[in-house]
């Protein structure tokens, strides 16, 4: 597979990645931790080197089940993690809000380690901006975790410029983690110009719009009572009616280029820039293959005319997230 590079210190990775949230429920009841274990290996074979994950999955179990598969190829692969929310370190308790202390951050990148099963974190992102710490002062944790070799990379996840630039005078960051899609091209406003300056790299989470891009939701679609799409309001039957126009969009260029929307939703997103490393998440190993077949998929100069032209004619009903989530961004 072919490799990009985040950030000025040249992290090298897959030009997709795995994202591994949905392996430890999210999207419905926990799949099979073997199945998983198995798939997170399967991606490795097939030339996918990294790997997201966070403690807030789970919490704690998502990162465990990383660990567990990746420690036979530890040194082949590179690992995200993520740090941020007020959860209790020994019971996995969610306290609310987040929490970004020196102090904190230490503690959850100690604990990070023995989840996963390493002796450092190749890629650690603040999982969301803590409105009560300085950005500087967590650029300078993390700082200090980096001169002990704890951690390799500084990344940030749905911080707003501004606080990418104070951080990133502090500490170099990485890599920026935030959703992009067909269905959610709000970074391409502000963020998108900032990464290329600064020359970060970016991390698009949802780039199949929560499953939405692939053809396979409509609005008949019944949901798992626990899944999180069901607060969604993007995902309200509703808005799914009306965004069926983005689908067939999508659609109608995987036919003329017999590939799959999902194909032609990941190639678009790597035809925007050489820095952008896409990390779609599945349970399935025909998705993972499927999605790695967007990396040979060319959409030409015409074809990426005629995406922007008709999707921008459609307005997207719905917010991304719920409202809870939403005022925890620092978009």
């Amino acid at each position: 597979m072919n490799t990009h590079k985040l950030g000025k210190a040249g992290l090298e990775v897959s030009t997709l990645g795995l994202g591994c949230m949905g392996m430890t429920a999210v999207y419905g009841p926990a799949p099979d931790k073997q199945e998983m274990i198995k798939l997170i290996r399967a991606a490795h074979d097939r030339g996918i080197t990294l790997f997201d994950t966070a403690e807030a999955y789970g919490p704690f179990f998502n990162e465990e089940l990383v660990g567990e598969a990746l420690k036979p190829i530890r040194d082949q692969v590179v690992i995200a993690t993520k740090f941020g929310f007020d959860i209790d370190l020994e019971t996995g308790a969610r306290n609310g809000g987040t929490n970004s202390r020196p102090e904190h951050i230490r503690a959850v990148v100690e604990a990070c380690l023995r989840r996963l099963r390493t002796d450092r974190i190749d890629l650690l992102y603040q999982h969301r901006v803590d409105p009560s710490v300085p950005i500087e002062d967590v650029a300078g944790a993390v700082k200090d975790l980096m001169a002990e070799g704890k951690v390799k990379h500084f990344g940030l996840s749905e911080a707003g410029v501004q606080t990418i630039r104070r951080a990133h005078a502090v500490q170099p960051v990485t890599a920026v983690q935030s959703e992009y899609s067909l269905f959610w091209r709000g970074p391409e406003l502000e963020l998108l110009p900032v990464l290329e300056e600064l020359e970060i790299g970016f991390v698009p989470f949802s780039p199949l719009g929560a499953g939405f891009l692939t053809g396979k939701i409509n609005a008949d679609t019944q949901f798992d009572p626990t899944d999180f799409r069901n607060h969604v309001p993007r995902f309200s039957a509703q808005a799914r009616k009306a965004n069926m126009a983005l689908v067939e969009v999508v659609k109608s260029v995987a036919d003329r280029k017999e590939a799959t929307p999902a194909q032609v939703a990941l190639a678009w997103l790597l035809a925007q820039k050489n820095w952008i490393v896409p990390i779609p998440g599945t349970t399935k190993l025909h998705r993972l293959e499927e999605n790695l077949g967007a990396i040979d998929l060319q959409l030409t100069t015409e074809d990426l005319d005629v995406i922007g032209k008709e999707v921008s004619k459609i307005k997207v009903l719905g917010e991304r997230l719920p409202e809870a989530a939403l005022k925890m961004t620092d978009l």
